[in-house]
């Protein structure tokens, strides 16, 4: 299982049409065709969206080959996604977590408030796979007390015992 990226000796991307903007592109081997997958005005959404779906095809134990595309100049530009121009502050602790390009998105609060919102959906996102809808409030409390302290690789982490737990169980 590997991620390949489309300048590595596999199919060139085609350009995406219309305005520059960032653009992921997944090659489609069984129709040797390449789609967007994700796109949007700023880099980091894109960035999270590839990590995601490069994650959903190994674990289908497909070859993920990926072409990201963005704006450099005001033209379109291929880059490696290893190499994507990152933000002059970039967290440590995860290239997808980095700050988007544009001014608003930039603000410390809009970012904290964009993280939050993702560690409490991959909360949410994990109790749904182990069947838990129906939250009280003090499970609501939990899951903010969770949200607030841990950081999103351990609630991914988390995430992932509820569903392995709830597979588990259904069987």
């Amino acid at each position: 299982m590997e991620t390949r990226q489309a300048r590595q000796g596999s199919p060139r991307s085609p350009q995406p049409p219309g305005d520059p903007r960032w653009v992921a592109m997944f090659h489609d081997p069984s129709s040797d065709s390449w789609r967007p997958a994700a796109e949007s005005p700023d880099r980091t959404p894109v960035l999270y969206a590839m990590g995601e779906m490069t994650q959903v095809k190994r674990a289908r134990g497909d070859v993920a080959t990926v072409a990201l595309w963005g704006p450099r100049g005001g033209a379109w530009h291929l880059f490696d996604p290893a190499d994507a121009p990152a933000p002059a502050a970039a967290p440590a602790s995860s290239s997808a977590a980095a700050p988007a390009e544009s001014p608003a998105a930039a603000s410390p609060t809009k970012l904290a408030e964009r993280m939050e919102d993702r560690r409490h959906q991959v909360l949410m996102a994990g109790l749904s796979k182990a069947g838990l809808y129906d939250l009280t409030p003090d499970d609501v409390t939990a899951v903010q007390a969770l949200v607030d302290r841990a950081d999103e690789s351990t609630l991914r982490r988390v995430a992932h015992w509820l569903a392995v737990a709830a597979g588990q169980s259904a069987g």
